[in-house]
């Protein structure tokens, strides 16, 4: 869609207002509204300013002017306002120099597709995000000097088995047992019908939708891949419309990995292939029908993989998901079919288009731009270096023998962890100009200092049940 079409759209469908959306550097949508009347073509070259130094992780507030730049490809119509509206994804410039702004995580995005390009080894770069999330019925949480809690709470919920609910019918689902029973034991099937269509309408390709396998209404909609870039868009996209939806029906959705302990998490298992002149470049002889290329971008993947993990399983709690059991990839191994290694080849069709990749590890906590860029980096440096990550592992790694177990590369046991990987190997991350020194030094800063160190300052409820009577 070019600008005259955005703006012959806001004269069809009688648009009222003109939302204009945007990353912030932690990864949640940021948004302001103009009339429509506002809206014309110099908008679409010349941006409209913000101020930047309120954004989590950007400007200092001596250098807080921004602009934020609509993409016309973007437009959609808003399913959720009481007045027509239009919704637009903006790219961040430098009011002065009118550079593209190194901190947006979009335009890093742009840059990783830019340098896929300039290398010749591909020209396409497809992310195909398998996003989980949790619909809940209640939630409150607080934080203060003399206290810490949490509770959530769902209709569907097993602890709930019990409750007066005049009447309770009984149709509780039991943990690890939520995949795939019908209603009524699954009471969201209308609100996910209804997330799915709006998803539809607003222009994403869906594949399925179902009950995932924790109790207490975990979920997922699958959406069809696409190019990089516009996947990080639908990404947002698709958590803004599941949210709204939900919240139609006085219920919530988290998309933090970890809500309920003692079950199994949320993750964003993201497929991923690489072609060239329209022709998928992963399908060959080699071991599950990959090709040469294939085996070197898993090597590629496998060996940063500590270091993406800072992008893409970027907060403390993502990993009390990435534990032995409940079906977490904390094995930096590769496998056919194989659940619990970190990168899965799908062996679903013979079809060489459909021969791809499947990273196990990112959870839907991530800046999905980041998160997406991060591996594309890893598995360009794979190839171009011809990393070979060595023999599958095709066996039940949970039943493997302690002195085998041994021998397999672990994933990051913290977010610290994570975190010192990255500062330690990103190396391959700022080729081509496209994760800049101060997006690696902010990120890692940000995080250890609202998040780790936050974390460790403060009393954890459990350690009351510990401690308390010592």
């Amino acid at each position: 869609m070019t600008p005259k079409e955005v703006l012959a759209l806001c004269r069809e469908k009688d648009v009222k207002a003109v939302d204009l959306r945007f990353m912030d550097f932690p990864g949640l949508w940021q948004h302001f509204t103009i009339p429509v009347d506002k809206l014309d073509e110099d908008v679409f070259e010349d941006g409209l300013g913000f101020d930047g130094s309120s954004i989590r992780g950007w400007q200092a507030i001596n250098e807080s002017d921004m602009l934020v730049v609509p993409q016309p490809e973007t437009a959609v119509l808003d399913p959720f306002c009481k007045i027509p509206t239009l919704s637009m994804v903006c790219n961040i410039q430098d009011p002065i120099t009118r550079e593209d702004y190194s901190r947006d995580p979009r335009n890093v995005a742009r840059k990783a597709v830019n340098y896929l390009k300039s290398t010749g080894i591909a020209d396409t770069c497809y992310m195909g995000p398998e996003i989980e999330f949790f619909i809940f019925d209640d939630v409150r949480y607080d934080q203060a000097s003399n206290c810490g809690f949490y509770y959530v709470d769902s209709v569907e919920g097993q602890w709930n088995r019990g409750r007066e609910e005049h009447p309770n019918l009984g149709y509780k689902l039991r943990y690890k047992e939520g995949y795939f029973p019908v209603p009524p034991a699954d009471q969201l099937m209308d609100i996910r019908n209804e997330m799915l269509q709006t998803l539809i309408d607003c222009g994403i390709s869906l594949e399925a939708q179902h009950h995932e396998v924790g109790t207490a209404g975990q979920a997922e909609i699958d959406m069809r891949f696409g190019e990089l870039v516009t996947m990080g868009d639908q990404v947002m996209m698709y958590k803004y419309i599941i949210k709204n939806v939900a919240k139609k029906y006085n219920k919530t959705v988290t998309c933090m990995p970890k809500p309920l302990f003692g079950d199994n998490g949320s993750g964003m298992h993201t497929h991923t292939s690489l072609w060239k002149g329209g022709q998928p470049l992963f399908a060959g002889s080699g071991y599950a029908g990959l090709s040469d290329m294939g085996i070197y971008a898993i090597g590629g993947l496998l060996k940063h993989a500590p270091a993406i993990l800072g992008f893409s399983c970027p907060t403390t709690n993502s990993y009390k998901r990435l534990v032995p059991g409940f079906e977490a990839p904390v094995n930096l191994a590769y496998s056919q079919r194989n659940r619990s290694a970190a990168i899965r080849i799908p062996m679903y069709s013979p079809n060489p288009k459909a021969k791809r990749l499947e990273f196990r590890c990112p959870d839907p906590s991530c800046n999905p731009y980041l998160s997406f860029s991060a591996m594309l980096m890893a598995m360009i440096d794979g190839i171009q270096n011809k990393i070979h990550p060595g023999e599958p592992l095709d066996k039940d790694i949970y039943d493997l023998e302690p002195e085998e177990l041994k021998k397999v590369p672990q994933a990051p046991g913290s977010l610290e962890e994570s975190l010192k990987a990255l500062r330690n190997d990103h190396e391959f991350l700022l080729r081509g100009d496209v994760f800049t020194p101060d997006v690696i030094d902010t990120w890692i800063w940000y995080k250890t200092v609202n998040e780790v160190q936050a974390m460790q300052l403060r009393p954890h409820p459990y350690e009351f049940c510990l401690y308390f009577d010592i």
